[in-house]
């Protein structure tokens, strides 16, 4: 089992848009659920097993109540719009969300083992960054990464922010072992698609997401040459797969390798990436795919695409 696709809405519990917990993805860790608060709404959610980063995906003005603190998020207008604030909520432990306004909530979660303090994320400490060059420059958004925030003991998360047309989660690559290089983790990708150009979300926009397997034999094939394309040898692929994601789609991707995704020309795309593994420390070192690796040294005569960062904490670049 290479990925699962699971379509905007198909997840769906009640009025809330997603709810994947661990055990529905067919794994023991990571999980996602989306809550839609209407204006004065407040949920109370327990987090059980999980610890939790409650994200604001749309709307702002949440305050968000647990063990005894009161932590207020400003939020976001989209995820397009701006970089946003966050809450951390340890396992064990009740959480109230109220808003205002309305809003869209992201609730990452991953099953852990040791209790901690709930906490403020601030949009101005969360790093951005750019990476890759020419048609694969995307933004990372590492507001809950291992070298980015502590105080966690299983639950990685992070946003990536593609260009329309543009390629991310390339090269292929995968992290299902633990490996001196590789860091085993399960992983969810959540897909938002925006109106290229603006903060919109767009219903009928869409982009592709691949899944390679397992390398098969191409170990064997990693010192052919590029240029001509050529390569001796057969390869089991081991279940490739590449689908059309639209707004709101999940990707499971339980083991093997995986990536590109793509931006279709007129549409951004967002996905919130929620990764969590059985390591003794948070990590995301991964294994590029053998055929594809290569690819990495040809960015250094490319420029970075001047459209990424798309957004920081002060909003969307025009």
């Amino acid at each position: 089992m290479t990925m699962i696709h699971h379509p905007g809405g198909s997840l769906a519990d009640g009025s809330d848009p997603l709810h994947l917990t661990a055990e529905r993805a067919g794994w023991t860790y990571a999980g996602l659920r989306v809550l839609k608060l209407e204006p004065g709404e407040s949920r109370t959610i327990p987090t059980s097993a999980y610890e939790m980063v409650i994200l604001p995906l749309s709307g702002g003005g949440l305050s968000v109540e647990c063990e005894g603190e009161l932590l207020s998020l400003q939020g976001r207008e989209t995820v397009f719009s701006r970089v946003t604030d966050f809450a951390y909520a340890p396992i064990r432990s009740d959480i109230r969300i109220a808003s205002g306004d309305g809003a869209e909530v992201a609730l990452c979660m991953a099953k852990a083992e040791k209790k901690l303090a709930p906490a403020y994320g601030p949009a101005d400490d969360v790093v951005v960054e750019t990476i890759g060059a020419g048609p694969a420059t995307r933004q990372v958004t590492k507001f809950f990464t291992p070298d980015s925030w502590d105080d966690a003991d299983k639950l990685i998360c992070y946003e990536v922010l593609t260009p329309d047309g543009n390629w991310s989660s390339y090269p292929p690559h995968k992290h299902d072992e633990s490996t001196k290089s590789e860091s085993k983790n399960e992983q969810l990708s959540y897909y938002r698609i925006g109106e290229a150009g603006t903060t919109n979300y767009a219903s009928d926009g869409f982009g592709f997401h691949r899944s390679l397997g397992d390398a098969g034999d191409s170990n064997k094939n990693t010192n052919n040459s590029k240029k001509d394309g050529k390569k001796d040898g057969k390869k089991d692929r081991g279940g490739d797969e590449t689908i059309a994601v639209g707004d709101g789609d999940v990707c499971v991707l339980p083991s093997g390798f995986h990536g590109p995704a793509a931006a279709a020309p007129g549409y951004s795309m967002y996905s919130l990436n929620v990764l969590a593994g059985p390591g003794a420390e948070r990590a995301i070192e991964s294994t590029d795919h053998p055929d594809h690796q290569w690819v990495r040294t040809s960015w250094a005569s490319m420029p970075q695409d001047p459209r990424s960062p798309m957004t920081s904490s002060e909003g969307s670049r025009p």
